[in-house]
C-alpha cells in the first residue's frame, strides 16, 4: 500500500484497536495468478506478541482451500472515509481528495473443520456481534446446529506484518483541518461524520 510518511500509522495498539473497531473485512488470497477476494467478519484477537485473526468462511467458498495452501493472504480492514472539497482550504491553488483509514495485514492462513474448533469460532463470534442470540443458537436441534457446522469451515491468520495508513489531512495547516472536521461532523453519514471523529481522536485540528 503507498503510503506518504505522514499518512503512516507505527502503533501496533492504535491498529489492533481500529481492526477491533471495524472488524467486517477483506480477505485476499492468490489464486492461480489472480487474486480472490471475500468479504467477511473478522475475530482480532492477541497472543503474546502476535497478532491473530480469525473467522469461518462457507464450505461452498472455494477460497478457504487457499488458505489450505498457506499461502500469504492480505486481510483488509477498512474504515470511515470521505470526500474532502478544496474550498475548505485556504489556499486557492488546492484539489480535492478523500480522507480514509485503512489497515492491512498480511499472514499465512491455517483451516480447521473440527466441529468443536469451528464451534470454538462461531461462538466467539456471536458473543462479539449478538449475545442474545447464543440462547436461540443452544436451543436448536442437535442435527440442525450439526448440519450448520458442517456447512463451514475455520480459518485463523497469525499477521506478520501490518501496515497502517490514516490519510487525515495531516499535510494541511491547522485551520484547514479545523474547516474539515467542522464540515464532515455534521453529516448524518456516519462513513463522513466519522472520519471527523478519527481526526479529533488523533488531535488534528487544533
Amino acid at each position: 500500500m503507498y503510503i506518504p510518511e505522514y499518512h503512516r500509522l507505527e502503533d501496533p495498539a492504535v491498529a489492533l484497536a481500529f481492526m477491533r473497531a471495524n472488524p467486517f473485512a477483506i480477505v485476499v488470497s492468490a489464486a492461480q495468478g489472480s487474486p480472490f477476494a471475500t468479504h467477511i467478519p473478522i475475530l482480532v484477537s492477541e497472543a503474546g506478541d502476535r497478532i491473530l485473526l480469525r473467522g469461518h468462511f462457507a464450505r461452498a467458498n472455494p477460497h478457504w482451500k487457499l488458505l489450505e495452501a498457506e499461502r500469504e493472504s492480505l486481510v483488509i480492514f477498512h474504515g470511515p472515509h470521505a470526500y474532502i472539497s478544496p474550498r475548505l482550504y485556504e489556499s486557492r491553488e488546492s484539489v480535492p481528495t478523500w480522507n480514509y483509514a485503512a489497515v492491512h495485514a498480511y499472514g499465512s492462513g491455517r483451516i480447521f473443520q473440527e466441529p468443536e474448533r469451528v464451534t470454538e469460532v462461531l461462538l466467539e463470534t456471536i458473543a462479539s456481534f449478538e449475545p442474545p442470540y447464543l440462547d436461540q443458537w443452544r436451543h436448536f436441534s442437535e442435527e440442525y446446529r450439526a448440519k450448520m457446522l458442517s456447512q463451514i469451515v475455520g480459518f485463523e491468520i497469525a499477521v506478520e506484518r501490518f501496515e497502517a495508513k490514516f490519510k487525515l489531512s495531516q499535510n494541511r495547516s491547522g485551520a484547514d483541518q479545523s474547516r474539515v472536521i467542522q464540515s464532515l461532523e455534521t453529516s448524518e453519514d456516519s462513513a463522513i461524520s466519522g472520519v471527523a471523529k478519527l481526526m479529533k481522536d488523533h488531535g488534528l485540528g487544533t
